[in-house]
Order: structure tokens, then C-alpha cells, then sequence
């Protein structure tokens, strides 16, 4: 019986394999997973796929719109399912934690630049930098990370 993520797939253009189920799953478990650590936790999961088919499947999945690729500074490319809405990201300076921020306009884009130079703007991106929870309530001695 097709699964919820087998009918996205084939929705999507894509043939279903293992691969990539088992990449959307582990995406839904860790959202803002970094490649590496997608990779890892496949390797727990006892799947076989080198680090380069866990690249190639993040590049088919977000090409065809089924996950969202996000680029914090000085940080590897992250991954989300959460798609199409017009969510932001807060990241933490201490340790790179990354959380999802609603639009508080709704709609996109949620900021209107003064200037768009003739482009018609479809999306703002927004990044807020902070400190997390865990890490303000463990100071380190350690510089703070800056965007």
C-alpha cells in the first residue's frame, strides 16, 4: 500500500526509492538536519547510503519542491519538509541550534523592500540570530558565534 511520502514522490515527477523514503523520514524526525547528520542517523537506522546519495536525494528532494533548503551563515546547508508557508528561522550564536519563526504579516512576501530594482518579490527570507534556551541557561566561556 503507497505511503503518504510514496504519493508525494510520484506527485513530484520522482521514481520511489528506499533512498529517498528513508531521507524524508529521517528529515521528519530532524528538521534542519544538516547532510552529515542525515547521513548519520541513516547509518544508525542500519541504511546504507554513502554521504554522496544522501547529497544527491537532499538536491533531487529540494529541486522538486519537497524540501526546503535553508543556509544559515558559517553554517552547512539545512533541510526542512515544512514547505510552502512563509515561515523565518531563528539560530542560536552559541550552537548553530536552528528553530521555525511564523510570518507575523501571513503572506508572502512578508517584508516589501523600498526598492526591488523591476523585480516582482515572491519571498523574503528572514534570519533572526539569538541565544537558545539551553545555551542561555548554560553560559559558556566561549565567544558567541556572529552571524
Amino acid at each position: 500500500m503507497p505511503t503518504p511520502d510514496d504519493e508525494l514522490l510520484r506527485g513530484a515527477g520522482l521514481r520511489v526509492t528506499a533512498g529517498r523514503l528513508a531521507v524524508m523520514r529521517v528529515i521528519e524526525r530532524i528538521p534542519h538536519g544538516e547532510a552529515e547528520r542525515i547521513h548519520s542517523a541513516l547509518r544508525e537506522a542500519g541504511d546504507r547510503l554513502t554521504l554522496q546519495a544522501v547529497h544527491n536525494v537532499l538536491g533531487d528532494l529540494t529541486a522538486a519542491g519537497l524540501l526546503r533548503r535553508i543556509e544559515p551563515a558559517r553554517s552547512p546547508a539545512r533541510y526542512e519538509r515544512r514547505i510552502g508557508d512563509n515561515h523565518h528561522h531563528v539560530v542560536c550564536t552559541e550552537c548553530g541550534a536552528v528553530g521555525d519563526v511564523d510570518c507575523v504579516v501571513g503572506h508572502a512576501p512578508c517584508l516589501t523592500p523600498s526598492e526591488a530594482s523591476g523585480f516582482a518579490i515572491t519571498t523574503a527570507e528572514v534570519t533572526f540570530w539569538g541565544v537558545c534556551p539551553d545555551c542561555a541557561a548554560n553560559p559558556s566561556d566561549k565567544g558567541a558565534r556572529s552571524p
